[in-house]
């Protein structure tokens, strides 16, 4: 067991209410029930000797470790090959795709030997509400190869059951099974209520039963794509992992499955991913519908029309950037002291008090979810109409101000250029829904503020000697969010000054196709230490090369790209200098991202060969 792996060395499991990452060696590192944003069980990534692991693996200490996803599905598959055999370890969440959330979510881990004689080991480490509460382990036989731990933490209780004995060690266990070619035993690891009943004792003929239950899900959900393009296997894969990070009780997509995870090692910038910021929900409508998902897009924009009807941001804004799973806007961050963080990257956050920042980008990308979706005249009706029109009401005597811009950053505020764009499609949507469903509209008002806006971001986020559109107005800094400016009709996708923005871009952002955000020794953001490149920017790259008919450095780009995912197809947050994954792991942005490039792409290469 390696004391901290590479980030990108996992797989992922969920169940559609919470996931867990599965280490190349068979350790679960991390997992937090009963929801995303839950306190951790299992967290030795950020903390190896006190954060708790699960381990499950082949005793013998040399082999060869592989990897791999049960095609189509989010069921992780960990091969080991050694002289003495092969064995295979199988893990996966029974899915709970329902509206009810619930407390009761298990890990279920499936041993075999494939061939020879492979002897597994197991051991159980929990450590409740982020290693901060003691528990305590009851440790029963029920009958031979049935076995039951309960551990018994304030407010959760679990029980790990299943057929490879079980002994004490202090308040955990440890175990091992020995297995000949053919032989398959399996463990649950089962998180309940404090008073929550033990579950029935599993047995390797349920648990198969089961297990198919679940292929066969996914296979289906996977079905229903409409994408048939050139990239099917990772655009799938990148599905997938959109539908394992979102909350199947609200629609509401998580940024990432993990908090804490360090954008450079060793370093402050480790954020807790694990609630839904407007923006990155926003923008995975459109790709979800690209592939076919509509129920998926639509859920979202339901609880993104909640929000807008709660009006509960700060400071009587009728939005905030992010909100937890169910839609409460409490996010109160706190630095687990304790954790020393993963390879000493400290501090590790809890909760994230950017919740609290004025982005006013996240109006524009609301709009562009509301309008993709067309939620707001075919679902919500006349009053989810009213307080959509009210929102923009207010947005047009409050749009000109500065904000902490898209990346959060921590230095104060500017006048963004990025944040001015979005209003501006805020606007555009609007009056766009206003005339398309003939709804009640001050349409002259909206009218004024989105020319307003296109008329002062090209007079004063425009720099002459850069020749580009620039991160904030008077400065000279380049910033990849602007990206997406011809993707939301902003500038034309080959007008001049949009070309010559992305040859700037190209110039100071783009290093072998892999993309910054911008340069933070140029603009100052508040932290200290630098970043990788993002892999979100990189996406969005693509997408803007494709648009403006580059086709060649766009589809190589893209190609490339994906020579960094990981071995099972999943992005982390950014790519360090070495090809390294860094940060949260994986990250929904990169993934409904490299969908919107695929797909762009595909269309313009379609185009061109017609």
């Amino acid at each position: 067991m390696d004391r901290y792996p590479p980030i990108a060395d996992h797989g992922l499991v969920g169940d559609l209410q919470t996931a867990a990452l599965v280490s190349s060696q068979g350790v679960i590192d991390w997992f937090a029930a009963p929801r995303f944003d839950s306190p951790s069980i299992f967290a030795s990534l950020l903390d190896h000797d006190g954060g708790g692991y699960f381990l499950l693996a082949p005793e013998h200490p040399e082999g060869t470790w592989r990897q791999l996803y049960y095609p189509d599905t989010a069921i992780v598959v960990t091969r080991f090959m050694s002289p003495d055999g092969v064995g295979e370890i199988v893990d996966h969440m029974p899915v709970q795709p329902g509206p009810t959330a619930t407390d009761r979510h298990s890990l279920v881990r499936v041993v075999r030997s494939v061939r020879g004689t492979v002897r597994f080991t197991l051991e159980c480490r929990p450590r409740f509400d982020y290693a901060r509460a003691a528990h305590e382990l009851d440790l029963t036989h029920d009958r031979p190869l049935q076995e039951t731990a309960t551990f018994r933490a304030p407010g959760t209780t679990a029980y790990l059951q299943g057929t490879i004995p079980l002994e004490r060690d202090g308040q955990d266990v440890r175990g091992a099974i020995t297995l000949n070619a053919g032989e398959t035993a399996a463990v649950v690891f089962t998180v309940c209520a404090p008073d929550g009943k033990a579950p029935p004792s599993p047995t390797v003929e349920g648990i198969t039963e089961d297990l198919w239950e679940n292929v066969d899900f996914w296979q289906k959900w996977v079905r229903t794509s409409r994408y048939h393009g050139r990239w099917t296997d990772i655009v799938h894969r990148s599905a997938i992992t959109l539908k394992l990070l979102t909350y199947a009780p609200t629609g509401a997509p998580v940024a990432a499955a993990t908090m804490g995870l360090p954008e450079q090692v060793g370093g402050e910038r480790n954020w807790d991913y694990r609630y839904t910021w407007v923006r990155d929900g926003s923008l995975s409508v459109r790709a979800l519908l690209d592939l076919g998902f509509v129920e998926e897009a639509t859920r979202f924009t339901r609880w993104l029309g909640d929000r807008l009807a709660a009006r509960e941001g700060p400071d009587d804004e009728p939005l905030q950037i992010m909100y937890r799973v169910d839609g409460d806007p409490h996010l109160t961050e706190e630095i687990l002291e304790h954790f020393e963080g993963y390879r000493g990257s400290y501090p590790v956050r809890a909760g994230n008090a950017a919740c609290d920042q004025l982005q006013l980008d996240i109006y524009g990308e609301a709009l562009y979810a509301l309008a993709e979706g067309r939620e707001v005249g075919e679902q919500t009706g006349y009053h989810g109409w009213k307080g959509l029109a009210a929102t923009l009401d207010w947005l047009a005597d409050s749009w000109d101000r500065p904000d902490e811009g898209i990346w959060e950053t921590r230095g104060g505020r500017k006048d963004f250029t990025y944040s001015r764009v979005m209003c501006w499609a805020a606007f555009d949507r609007g009056l766009k829904l206003a005339h398309a469903f003939s709804r009640p509209a001050d349409t002259v008002r909206w009218t004024r503020a989105r020319d307003a806006i296109l008329e002062q971001v090209m007079e004063r986020g425009w720099n002459d000697k850069e020749q580009a559109l620039v991160q904030y107005y008077g400065g000279d800094v380049l910033d990849a969010s602007l990206l997406l400016v011809p993707r939301v009709g902003f500038l034309a996708p080959r007008s001049p000054g949009w070309l010559n923005t992305l040859d700037a871009m190209d110039r100071v952002l783009v290093s072998d196709s892999l993309v910054y955000r911008y340069d933070p020794g140029a603009s100052p953001d508040g932290l200290r230490g630098s970043e990788g490149t993002f892999s979100l920017c990189t996406f969005l790259y693509v997408d803007a090369l494709a648009r403006a008919g580059r086709l060649p450095q766009a589809r190589y780009a893209f190609e490339k790209m994906q020579t960094y995912a990981n071995h099972v197809g999943l992005f982390a947050e950014e790519i360090g200098p070495s090809g390294e994954q860094l940060g949260n792991f994986p990250q929904a942005f990169t993934h409904l991202s490299l969908i919107m490039a695929a797909t762009t792409l595909d269309e313009a290469l379609d185009a061109l060969h017609r």
